[in-house]
Order: C-alpha cells, then structure tokens, then sequence
C-alpha cells in the first residue's frame, strides 16, 4: 500500500485553523469541549479553501465543517428476508428489520453486494466469527494463530487517522459495548485479538476499544493524566457536584460573547453533557446487572440497550465537539451469544442464528436485528437534530458505515454483506437510495470514504480493486 501524501501548504492551514479556533470551558479538574459556533465558520471555509481541488477536502467539507466517519459492528449478521428493501434506486421500500430508519430514509443509502472474500475460510477451515471482524475494517486475511504473532492488516478508520487525526484533540475514538480482550483463543484456533477488536494501527496491532460509559466521559472531560482524571472525578464525587459546576463560571462568560443562535446551541449542548453525566451516575449507583443467561461484559451499564444508548450519545458528542473525526463502535464482537430478556429472547444471539430454517429462532433474530437497528436509528435521528456549523445536520456531514462481516449467520456467508450508508458525506454522498453493486470489494468503499476525508496517494485497502462510483 503506497504511503498517503500530504500537501504541506494544507497541512500548515489544517494545523492552524484547528488551533486558532479551539475552544474549551476549564474549570479545577475539568476541561469541556465545545461545540463548533457559526463564528468559526469563516475560518473554516478558509481553510478548507487552502486545500487543491484534488485533495478530497483536507476531512472538510465543501462549506468548511468538520467531516466525520464512522463505522459501526453489529454481530452474527442479519436475517436475509427481513434486512434488504425491496425496489431499486430511489424507489424502494425498507425491509422489516430497517423500519426503524424509515424517517430517516432520505438519509441513508442500503448498500447490496459488497463482499469480504478474505473472511471466507479458503484454507483456514473454522473460524468464520474471528475473520468477520478481523477483516471488516481492514479487507486483509487474518493469520490463523492463538499466540502472539497476530496479523491482518491496518483498518481504515486508522489510515484516516493517520491523516488527518491532527486536527481535533483524538486522532480516532474507539468504543465497544463489549468485553475488551487482546489474547488468548477465542474462535477455531484464532487469537481473541482478531473478534474484540475493530479497528488496528498496523497488521499486528489492534487499537483496543474502551466499553466504560465513565471511562469515555471522563477521557473527553476531564484534565490531565488518567490517574489525575480519577482523582478529580472522586473529588466531584465526594463534593456531589456535576462536572459542569467546575466550569460554570467560564460558561457564563462565553455565554456573553455568543450571538443568540450560538447561546442557545451552548445551552443546548451543556445540558446534553448534564443528561448523560447523570444517566452514568444512576448506571452507577446500582452497579452491573446480574444476568442469568450470558455473561454481563465488562463496564457498565448492565442493561445492554442502555450501553449502546450512552456509546452512541458519547461518539454524538466527540463528533459534536469535533473532538474527533474518526471513530469505531463494536456493539458486540461476531459470535456473541448475548441473551436478550429485555426483549423477551432469553437464548443466546449466536444460537439463534444458527437456525436450520426453524421459523421461530428466525423469528428471534429478526427481533434482535431490529433491537440493534431501533438503537442505531436513534443515534443518526440525534445527529439529523444537531445543527453544524454551516447550517447542515451533522449527519448531513458525516459518513457512517452500518453492518456486520457476517451476512448469513446460519451458514456463516460473507458475500452481499447487510451494509447501509448513513449520512451526506458533506455534500458529497447521494443518500435515500438502494444500490447493487454487484459482487465488489468492501475495500472499494473504504476507498471512497477515504478520498473523501482528505487522504491522497492511497492506491489500496485489503483487497480493493478500485472505488465506487456514484455512492
């Protein structure tokens, strides 16, 4: 894979644009991003106005506005009948699972026929669950090995990252709502590594994600080193303050400096970060949940809706804050075989899929495609109400990836892969739309992302064989 460019008169825009603009509300151990105000946007565009025509938009889009991308893993596939639309292009209509985004329709695009072929066994025999999350991300096979010689390839969240991960305060956010495991043998002789981890800086080593809702709060909130971020975290603690105690009186001032339209977003946004500071509280104060059925995964909170719900509301506010402009989310590693009592499927997901045609196991991933699809299509309806700074949504200005490495659960498939394509891409993407594309690599959409977000000079993901035009 050749080595991205980078345009040095770009990159001496992009570095001081993100500095000269950066604002925070600090307070005694307490540092809290702000969301991007109309007044930046000047600056913005500017900046953006620096970079060739051919460069992709330094990961701004056309009107100045940060440019995000995200790619979101659900586990064990889909159920085919209820996942794909019917009709074709814009004239089509959402299967059962994807009704849940049927106000959102215009803003997405169902994407059939993409493929993984390096997920299939070929001579690797067993272990379809780890190759469908080693390969997602990154198209490469992965290294058939339990021990310490791990291998597949960079993910594409990471060359992004690599690009233009200097211009916000994390150059990438990965979350999972899953245990966090880096060794040992998880799947048919295949290291834990390759089905706990989305997202890998080089061909062997994962960037391992965080599952604590505190944890990822207090890394965009707090001040300092991580033992000087727990310490001020038990001093807010014993003092029963919010995090936004520490800060009100910088608050106050900005607020004096604000237009209206931006005092109101400040407003807005500081009781956000008040509302999921005290959803974490509440997880807290009863502690994980016993589980009868599967083991509860490590952080909190115990009711796995509830998980998923804190992690997209945080990876909203990174992307809010334009903390970060690339992030992961692993909702469950592939094989996982949850239980789900809250929505009355008390066996195990991985069981289910393994369904042999039996109608009523059918029937219950059905039903838990669709639990995961209600969360992700709340997460993109608070994107669609977050206004950007160029007057857009933030999901008019984002690419988010949705899918699984699996198709088939029940036969273990990874070709035609459940994908769907959320946002506008900065104007760039053509959302409400639903495409075959005909047996391609998925790579080849990575590719496409990748141009997008400003990284030149980079001929090939995994086992692309080009881009795709048109999405």
């Amino acid at each position: 894979m050749k080595k991205p460019t980078t345009h040095p008169t770009r990159v001496a825009a992009e570095r001081h644009f993100s500095l000269s603009r950066r604002q925070f509300l600090r307070g005694l151990g307490a540092c809290v991003a702000l969301p991007v105000f109309e007044s930046a946007l000047r600056p913005m565009a500017q900046a953006a106005a620096v970079a060739p025509a051919s460069g992709g938009g330094m990961a701004l889009a056309a009107s100045g506005a940060p440019l995000r991308m995200a790619y979101v893993y659900f586990p064990n596939g889909a159920h085919q009948n209820y996942w794909w639309p019917t009709g074709a292009g814009t004239d089509f209509i959402l299967g059962k699972t994807m009704q849940p985004l049927a106000k959102l329709q215009g803003s997405i695009q169902v994407l059939g026929g993409l493929d993984h072929k390096n997920a299939m066994a070929g001579n690797d025999g067993a272990g379809d669950h780890a190759r469908a999350n080693a390969t997602f991300l990154t198209g490469a096979r992965a290294r058939k090995t339990d021990s310490t010689d791990i291998a597949v390839g960079i993910s594409v969240d990471q060359i992004a990252a690599q690009r233009v991960g200097h211009l916000t305060r994390f150059p990438s956010l990965e979350l999972s709502c899953d245990s966090i495991r880096k060794s040992g043998r998880c799947d048919s002789g295949y290291s834990c590594a390759y089905q706990y981890n989305l997202s890998w800086s080089s061909a062997s080593t994962p960037v391992a994600p965080e599952s604590n809702p505190r944890l990822v709060f207090e890394r965009l909130f707090g001040v300092g080193a991580p033992a000087e971020r727990n310490k001020n975290f038990q001093m807010r603690q014993s003092t029963q303050k919010s995090l936004l105690d520490f800060v009100i009186d910088d608050a106050r001032s900005l607020q004096r400096q604000l237009g209206r339209g931006d005092q109101h977003k400040l407003d807005e946004y500081l009781t956000g970060v008040r509302e999921i500071e005290q959803r974490i509280q509440r997880t807290e104060r009863f502690g994980p949940l016993p589980d009868p059925h599967a083991d509860t995964p490590a952080g909190i909170p115990g009711n796995f809706g509830e998980h998923m719900d804190l992690m997209y509301d945080l990876l909203a506010m990174a992307f809010e804050t334009d903390s970060t402009r690339v992030s992961t989310l692993l909702l469950a590693g592939d094989g996982s075989n949850r239980a789900y009592p809250q929505i009355g499927i008390p066996e195990g997901h991985h069981y289910c899929s393994h369904h042999r045609n039996d109608e009523a196991l059918m029937e219950k991933i059905g039903q838990i495609d669709r639990y995961y699809m209600e969360r992700f299509a709340r997460f993109l309806q608070k994107l669609e109400e977050k206004k950007d700074v160029d007057g857009r949504t933030i999901l008019q200005n984002s690419m988010i990836v949705y899918g699984s490495g699996n198709a088939d659960g029940n036969r273990h498939t990874h070709e035609n892969l459940p994908i769907i394509l959320a946002g506008g891409g900065g104007g760039t993407l053509q959302p409400g739309r639903f495409l075959t594309l005909g047996g391609k690599p998925m790579s080849n959409l990575f590719l496409s992302m990748t141009d997008r977000m400003g990284v030149t000079g980079l001929e090939r993901i995994g086992d692309s064989s080009g881009r795709i035009a048109g999405v």
